[in-house]
């Protein structure tokens, strides 16, 4: 197949396009970094013709900074996704495979003795900054239980990266059934792994923990260091992808699959493996927050597993010797 992947030469992309070129596919790279920018329909349209598939992993990532960003996000995303599309119509390319997020479903699933499965708002300010990090029951207040989130939950995106990623999903659906075009979603869950940007306010919390190790100084740990996390090897992101373009096609329609490890990690046990392996020094946990963060958000991969065939194969000890160091 001849494959374009769009964001060729970032962290992800970079990953995806050696996977692709192993299995003995054609690689078509797209990529801001080379001067080919995903909202130019004209750079567009002069890559796409013979193009079978398009794997889309270009994205402004990471939380942000402040509402400052709220443009760029919705640039980059939203409209470059939407430039795209349309291009992937004009030129009848029939299949996607889109680069998502767990950060969409906000906080993850969680269970009530009282009143079963529910799904806890935004933690109030005034709790967060008491140290009460834990959301409770939205019904009766009480204390909840954590429990893996599937992909047909309701999405509840806190922040601006969250609601692109979402609105990425729902313009893909838009175009699958306006085309009968097959749309693969990858929720990527914490990604880690080789290549990771570093120093950079958008970087993922295993950089940012890297790079102050990397200093001499203590990671930051947030809140208490027991929010939960996936955190899944870059690699397996890669063979998940692999596994999306050759998926068996659903025309018309959109189908998202959770790429996690299975395993989930606090944070301050991430912040804790990278500096054992470094050396030291240990994480210093702050207590401090960010609005746009969540508690918990723990994924079941049985879907993937059932119907991409994929299974993380780079566990959370092995993942960090490497990564400590690359």
């Amino acid at each position: 197949m001849r494959v374009m992947v769009t964001g060729s030469a970032g962290f992800i992309g970079g990953h995806v396009v050696e996977a692709v070129e192993a299995a003995g596919h054609d690689v078509v790279g797209l990529d801001v970094r080379t001067g080919a920018d995903v909202r130019d329909a004209g750079v567009l349209d002069a890559l796409l013709p013979g193009v079978d598939v398009v794997v889309h992993q270009a994205a402004k990532v990471g939380l942000g900074v402040d509402v400052s960003d709220l443009p760029d996000y919705a640039s980059v995303n939203v409209y470059g996704t939407a430039v795209l599309l349309a291009a992937m119509a004009r030129h009848g390319i029939e299949r996607l495979v889109l680069a998502s997020s767990m950060v969409i479903y906000g906080e993850g699933r969680y269970t009530c003795a009282l009143h079963g499965e529910v799904r806890p708002g935004p933690r109030a300010v005034t709790d967060l900054e008491e140290g009460r990090f834990e959301p409770p029951c939205p019904r009766c207040g009480e204390p909840l239980t954590r429990a893996v989130i599937g992909e047909d939950a309701r999405p509840d995106p806190r922040n601006a990266y969250a609601t692109s990623k979402l609105a990425q999903e729902h313009l893909a659906a838009n175009w699958a059934r306006e085309t009968g075009g097959s749309a693969a979603a990858l929720r990527y869950h914490n990604v880690y792994g080789p290549r990771m940007p570093r120093d950079t306010p958008y970087a993922g919390v295993a950089a940012i923990f890297r790079s102050e190790l990397e200093a001499g100084r203590a990671p930051k740990v947030f809140e208490d260091g027991h929010q939960t996390r996936d955190f899944v090897h870059v690699r397996d992101v890669a063979r998940a992808n692999l596994a999306a373009m050759s998926a068996a096609a659903r025309p018309g329609e959109l189908r998202a699959w959770n790429i996690a490890s299975g395993t989930p990690h606090t944070v301050g046990e991430l912040a804790a493996a990278l500096a054992a392996e470094r050396g030291g020094p240990e994480p210093q946990v702050t207590g401090a927050y960010r609005l746009g963060d969540v508690r918990h958000i723990v994924a079941s991969p049985q879907r993937a597993l059932t119907e991409l065939g994929f299974l993380a194969g780079i566990g959370f000890e092995q993942g960090m010797k490497e990564f400590a160091w690359s």
